[in-house]
């Protein structure tokens, strides 16, 4: 017999109960239980769970054990090795300057965990997109409720089993299902919520939480622009986007979502993108192990919807184009003479498709792109210093790759995230344990201070010196 919506809200609403009572024991954590944590989740996740995982993401969507091991593997033990490295550093409270006008005092930073925090993860690279924010928000010393994809089933159901092994539900627990659970779980007083998926929901949840007056992270998308100019190298960037687009079979909130190519390179690039397309997975993509299938069915067919409405408005494919229902199969697919008003440029495409339009002047580029959204991130392929720097100056974005794409992602290093449309907050690295924490500042008085002058009652000696606070302090 299946659960009743109530009943799913009281088990809901019992696990954040259990979580809520045990914060403070978590948030009070030490370095050494903390990393204890991370090393089992590593060790769960590299051996024990690998296998599996390859395994339920080919069940899922047809990835290929090699495409796995890249974009969701490594991505999480790579998370995790770099957050044990750098851990002990994070937590220690920061020692920050204190102004002259306050001597004899002491001001430092200290990071204390946000408490009860909420991850709803999105489909497209299950393990990866719910695994690595749950890295940050263990290491910042958090209790945990992570709602994974209800459209990969077979990853979603092992992320619940190996959590379920791996952790107490008071701190870590995964509540599985749809748009019903992750709207009750939202109604829930959450000290931070970690979303990824698209912009759309994104409000819903950031209203959801204004409610609560919870802190948000929002990991969006957008169509994120890629520029071939007329000094690139053709070759080289065709293959670098080739394999930032068709990863996933397009799948990805940072693929290349269209790219502006100098009238000079557009043959070339045509030719050398259509040649790395048959490098990378042959004739008969239907059947290439090394290629990933569409999701499901609303998808598949939201792409058909979006080719069909560009050929009805002159668009022409000049490689792929054909797709299959049954399998979800879906060519990668190179198209041309795209009019702006189609659906291929007004919506993020999100799938195999990449419209390629031609330009002659960069300004012409620059205006396409800040007439959109704020993309999530910008990828240029240019030779030239000062041409990178002025798309650079004109244009903004949640990050960028210069003669490449996607792996700015990687880079510890560097905060990953969106801006305005295309998300807020950062994540990976510090960045993601900042995410999960509240930077505490606290002032200390050692000595009497001179701020003990300048209290009432105010007599013209006070007065001076509080002119001569404000002109040299």
């Amino acid at each position: 017999m299946k659960s009743t919506d109530n009943e799913k809200a009281v088990s809901h609403t019992s696990i954040f109960e259990k979580q809520l009572l045990h914060k403070k024991i978590v948030a009070q954590s030490t370095l050494k239980q903390r990393k204890a944590k991370l090393k089992k989740l590593l060790g769960a996740i590299e051996i024990t769970y690998r296998k599996e995982i390859q395994k339920a993401l080919f069940d899922d969507f047809g990835k290929s054990p090699a495409e796995v091991d890249l974009s969701e593997i490594y991505a999480v033990t790579g998370e995790i090795k770099y957050a044990l490295r750098n851990l002990k550093y994070w937590m220690r409270d920061q020692a920050v300057s204190t102004k002259l006008a306050f001597i004899g005092s002491s001001s430092k930073i200290k990071y204390e965990p946000k408490g009860n925090v909420l991850i709803i993860a999105p489909w497209n690279f299950p393990i990866n997109l719910s695994i690595c924010p749950l890295i940050s928000a263990i290491a910042a010393g958090n209790t945990v409720i992570l709602k994974p994809s209800e459209h990969t089933v077979h990853a979603s159901a092992l992320i619940k089993r190996m959590l379920n092994d791996l952790f107490e539900e008071a701190e870590v627990a995964v509540i599985e299902g749809g748009i019903d659970v992750s709207t009750g779980l939202l109604k829930l007083p959450f000290n931070h919520i970690f979303f990824t998926g698209s912009p759309e929901i994104g409000k819903i949840v950031m209203r959801a939480a204004a409610e609560n007056l919870a802190s948000v992270t929002l990991e969006l998308g957008g169509k994120s622009p890629t520029i071939v100019d007329e000094t690139a190298d053709v070759a080289a960037a065709a293959k670098k986007i080739m394999w930032g687009k068709f990863l996933n079979a397009g799948q990805i909130c940072i693929a290349p979502d269209y790219v502006s190519v100098h009238r000079s390179q557009v043959n070339a690039f045509i030719a050398a993108s259509k040649k790395t397309l048959l490098d990378f997975f042959g004739e008969d993509t239907a059947n290439s192990l090394d290629y990933t299938k569409i999701v499901n069915d609303q998808h598949h067919l939201r792409l058909n919807s979006y080719l069909e409405d560009a050929k009805s408005k002159g668009a022409k494919i000049v490689h792929g184009g054909a797709s299959d229902l049954t399998t979800h199969s879906f060519e990668p697919t190179l198209v041309t003479e795209v009019t702006a008003d189609t659906d291929l440029m007004q919506k993020e495409i999100f799938g195999p498709i990449l419209p390629i339009i031609v330009f002659e002047d960069i300004h012409e580029v620059i205006d396409t792109i800040n007439s959109k959204e704020k993309p999530l991130a910008l990828y240029i392929y240019s030779s030239s210093q000062k041409k990178i720097n002025h798309i650079l100056k004109n244009t903004s974005s949640g990050g960028v790759c210069i003669n490449n794409n996607d792996l700015h992602f990687y880079n510890h290093e560097l905060p990953f995230g969106g801006i305005n449309n295309s998300g807020m907050g950062n994540s990976h690295g510090k960045f993601g344990f900042m995410a999960f924490s509240n930077e505490r500042g606290i002032y200390r008085q050692h000595i009497p201070g001179a701020v003990e002058w300048l209290m009432p009652p105010y007599s013209q000696l006070k007065q001076k010196l509080i002119n001569l606070t404000i002109k040299w302090f």
